[in-house]
């Protein structure tokens, strides 16, 4: 998968855009994962791990009546997590994810591999749903790898 990092790292460079990242349900791994590519520094700005609902409203800007309303996990957080996190570390791309990595954690209509990936970037702000079925680990870095592809996709077509 080094691959994809590396692949983000040359478009975002080319393009001269920055990223950031804030994270829940991947709790850093995404992060982890743009930053092992020698030279991230470049355009890798910094991330925020919102994993509580009080970060989420604090640190990042999310409204308390989103959450209340349709749940942590759901796009509409997903989103609110990807233009906040654009703002507060002032980046051109921000991407963010929340989901339920499981095993616990399930509500009904919202399973275990629930997540949602969100995307801002001053064109629009925009989330995708996936449901994957591993374990805890592999349901994290199933979003995270999710999140990367997305992110690879969406800068190849930017023009």
């Amino acid at each position: 998968m080094a691959g994809l990092e590396q692949e983000i790292g040359s478009l975002l460079h080319r393009k001269g855009l920055t990223l950031g990242v804030v994270e829940s349900a991947t709790g850093g791994l995404i992060s982890h994962l743009i930053t092992d590519v020698p030279g991230s520094s470049d355009y890798y700005k910094g991330s925020v791990t919102a994993y509580s609902n009080e970060t989420k409203i604090n640190a990042v800007g999310v409204k308390e009546d989103t959450i209340n309303a349709y749940g942590a996990v759901s796009h509409q957080v997903a989103e609110e997590m990807a233009e906040g996190g654009k703002k507060a570390l002032a980046v051109d791309i921000c991407l963010a994810d929340t989901g339920i990595a499981g095993p616990g954690g399930a509500t009904p209509g919202k399973p275990v591999g629930l997540f949602f990936i969100g995307l801002s970037h001053p064109s629009g702000t925009y989330s995708q749903e996936h449901h994957f079925s591993g374990n805890r680990e592999q349901n994290k870095q199933s979003a995270a790898e999710a999140a990367l592809g997305w992110l690879r996709e969406y800068l190849t077509s930017l023009k």
